[in-house]
This record gives C-alpha cells, structure tokens and sequence, in this order.
C-alpha cells in the first residue's frame, strides 16, 4: 500500500497554517474576536483537503464525498446523544458539581423540567444537529475525515486517528486563547482541547470506516456540537476549573465519555482502515 505522501501532507497543513495567521490578522484588523469569525474557519479543512484533491487528481469520491451506507449514517447521527448523556453522568459525578432542573438550553423556548426537559432538548438538538449544524461541521470534516483520513489509511486505525486527533486539536489554537471553551484557561485550554480531540477522534473514524462516507463524521459532529450545551447549561459548579475543564463536553468529562467509547472500540470491533478498506479508495 502506498504511504502517506509527504508534499500532500504539507500543502494541506501549510493551507491550514496560513488560515489560523490569516484569522487572527483579520480578527485584529476588524477589532472583533476571532471566535466571531470560528463559523468561516471552521470551513478551512475543507478548503485545504479540497485544494490538495484538486491540485493532485485525487477523486473526491475516495475521499469519502459519497453517500455510502445509510444504515451507518443514522448511527453516526444518533450516536452522539448517548456519549452526551454519559459526559452528563461522568460531570454529575464529581463532587461539587450539580444538576439544574432549572436549566434552559434553549433561550427563548420554555422546556419541560427536570429530565423531561433534558430528552426534548436531546432531541432538538439532534434534529438541528443533523441538519444546520452539519453543513459547518462538514466544513472541519471533509478535511480531517475525508481528505487527510485517506491519506493516513497506510498508518492504520489507531495511529490515523490519533494523528488526526493531534492535528485537530492543535488547529483550534486561535479561538482557544481568544476564549472559546476554555474563557478562563486560555493555554492550559489548548493543551485540554487537544487530548478532548484525542479521544474523539477515534469514534469519528470509526463511523466513517463503517458508513465509507465522510457524512458520518459530519452528521456526529453535528449533533455532538449541537448536544454539547446540555452538558453545559445542566451540570453547573461554582468553580471555573470544574465547569470548563472538567464537567464539560471538552473537559475530563468528555474525554472519560469518548475514551469509554474507544475502549469498547478496541475491544469489540476495530476496524481494519485502508484506503481500499474504504471502499473506493485507492490501494
């Protein structure tokens, strides 16, 4: 099987580089945050992936620009609202964190209380998730699991996906020290971001292998990041290390909940990745 090649990987990277300084110049320039302007970044690991399988005749459709199996598809939507609801069980675990009944996820919209309340908003969540949020998240995907997941198949489940998972995290630097996530650990919350990509990346790859289409990574991403905020807004502490590091969908909580995730992964059901194990793709 081919290995990764070097100067594919260095014009995606490069791409994704000039987007992060070119963020924070326009941020400054316009006087604005640039977590103001995260939905147009979020779109740069398409645009990279997309210039490096044009420039290199890499056909989209082995990158995983293809519908692939629905089946897997509705998995990969659903499957974020479990591993939301065990982040919420692993945040109400640790001592001096609380439930609110009280909580509203959605402003505006009044919600029954108590965990009625919490089992609508899953699943407004999950239909907007899947829909408005995943045209975004499509925008992180098709680089990260589309383009750069084909070009890392050579390496194998595991190392594929922790390189990702590497990447990912560190590509979120601009808007972590603006405040994103993380508002009163700017830093530490770089590092924090990057191990909660670490133990994502895994299940997103997985359902990408089994639905061998990248809207599976898209579609989980979607709703996770349109579930996410029930961790939030329900789990309350008094402390900031405790709400932002710790009982959060990036924090220790989400890391524990997607680590779970991949342990069952690793036990029960790795798949084998390559790129012809994607079906379509180029051995």
């Amino acid at each position: 099987m081919t290995d990764p090649d070097r100067s594919r990987i260095g014009l995606f990277v490069g791409i994704l580089l000039v987007a992060a300084v070119a963020l924070v110049i326009i941020a400054a320039s316009v006087d604005v945050s640039p977590i103001a302007l995260a939905p147009a970044y979020m779109f740069s690991p398409m645009v990279a992936g997309l210039a490096v399988c044009l420039s290199r005749d890499i056909p989209l459709s082995d990158v995983g620009l293809r519908r692939g199996r629905l089946r897997w598809l509705a998995i990969a939507a659903v499957l974020a609202l479990p591993l939301i609801g065990l982040t919420l069980a692993f945040a109400l675990a640790v001592p001096g964190v609380d439930f609110d009944p009280t909580a509203t996820p959605v402003p505006g919209l009044e919600l029954p209380s108590g965990l009625l309340g919490v089992a609508v908003a899953a699943g407004l969540a999950l239909v907007l998730g899947a829909t408005i949020n995943a045209i975004f998240a499509f925008g992180e995907e098709f680089g990260w699991r589309g383009y750069l997941l084909w070009e890392l198949a050579p390496w194998g489940f595991w190392k594929a996906s922790f390189a990702i998972g590497a990447l990912w995290g560190i590509w979120h630097t601009p808007v972590i020290v603006a405040g994103y996530n993380y508002p009163s650990f700017p830093y530490i919350g770089v590092l924090a971001m990057t191990i909660a990509c670490l133990s994502f990346s895994p299940v997103y790859t997985y359902v990408v292998v089994r639905a061998k289409s990248v809207l599976a990574a898209a579609l989980l991403h979607g709703v996770f990041n349109g579930s996410a905020g029930l961790v939030v807004v329900y789990a309350t502490a008094d402390e900031a290390v405790l709400e932002e590091l710790v009982a959060s969908p990036v924090g220790a909580a989400g890391v524990l909940a997607f680590g779970a995730a991949a342990i069952a992964i690793a036990v029960l059901d790795t798949p084998t990745l390559s790129r012809k194990s994607l079906s379509g793709y180029r051995a």
